[in-house]
């Protein structure tokens, strides 16, 4: 199983800024040095709260296009990109552009959307998300795979659309949908190579939505076996900050050999890859996931060492 960490590009309450991007690079790179497999970034414009001060973010595709030239292992996703921040030909575009900088890794995450202020402050429409996210799954599968297209929806349009060159990778980057919901799973299931949720916490946190992503795979006729499950999962240290709220899981939480013990269980449930969002993002917490790292890595492979034997 691959394990990722999120990059943090917003701005902290306790720092009262956001990480710049030399700062942001050089966690990338220790990351990579450190074992990880992927490193992912959020999408958002900025967020707002009534009666609170408006926390900003940096742009993502950006920080990901330079990062895609600061490292050189790790995969580069996205968790995950609102369709309706970007054209959706365009985006195609952008993303294997991309791939081709980073040398076939980059993970495309996309998403509907939710955060209605950004939209209201940036001026998109905010209404058919959902049927938006529908019409531009159709331009943009098809232009990662063959790289052509020919579309006319409601809400987008994509007559004669070609994207030359092609990137490094036959069918191109992996598409990666997070979603809930009966309409979006099965959305997910129609188009997806890999499917997203969270924020998780212990293994069975997953159970629920897993069985209705299965659900949305008998609906639709898809093999489920042909679809990747991903997740990512909330880790609180309790000891560097007080406990979050506004989750619907539980934080996953312990020390790094009960850490790598849960990593373990995702594993065993089936999951292909896991990303972790470190509550609080301070570097004694990113020390803290290394050696959870190291000690799943450990633990996994003595599991197999068992069944070989």
């Amino acid at each position: 199983m691959k394990v990722g960490l999120v990059l943090i590009i917003a701005e902290r309450k306790e720092r009262k800024k956001a990480f710049n991007y030399q700062e942001t690079r050089e966690i990338a790179q220790r990351a990579e040095e450190k074992g990880f497999d992927s490193l992912w970034l959020y999408d958002h414009m900025l967020y707002r709260n009534e009666g609170e001060p408006t926390v900003g973010i940096w742009e993502c595709w950006t920080f990901l296009s330079a990062l895609a030239d600061a490292t050189q292992r790790v995969e580069l996703g996205t968790l995950v990109l609102c369709n309706s921040f970007r054209n959706p030909a365009l985006l195609a575009k952008m993303a294997i552009t991309l791939d081709e900088v980073s040398q076939g890794r980059l993970i495309m995450g996309v998403g509907a959307g939710w955060n209605k202020p950004e939209y209201e402050a940036f001026g998109w429409p905010y209404d058919h998300r959902v049927s938006r996210f529908e019409e531009a799954l159709q331009i943009i599968r098809p232009l990662l795979r063959e790289g052509r297209v020919d579309f006319e929806g409601k809400f987008y349009q994509a007559r004669d659309c070609e994207i030359k060159p092609l990137g490094p990778r036959a069918g191109g980057p992996p598409l990666m949908i997070g979603s809930f919901g009966k309409r979006m799973l099965n959305l997910t299931a129609k188009y997806a190579d890999l499917w997203n949720t969270g924020y998780l916490g212990q293994p069975e946190t997953l159970d629920k939505p897993h069985q209705e992503l299965l659900e949305a795979c008998r609906e639709t006729g898809r093999d489920p076996e042909t679809l990747g499950v991903t997740a990512m999962i909330a880790l609180h240290y309790p000891n560097l900050a007080p406990a979050p709220d506004g989750f619907d899981n539980p934080p996953l939480s312990g020390t790094p050999t009960q850490v790598a013990r849960a990593m373990l269980g995702f594993e065993e449930a089936g999951v292909e890859h896991i990303m972790f969002h470190l509550i609080p993002y301070k570097p004694e917490a990113i020390r803290n996931l290394e050696q959870a790292l190291r000690n799943y890595r450990q633990l996994s492979g003595e599991k197999k060492l068992k069944k070989a034997i």
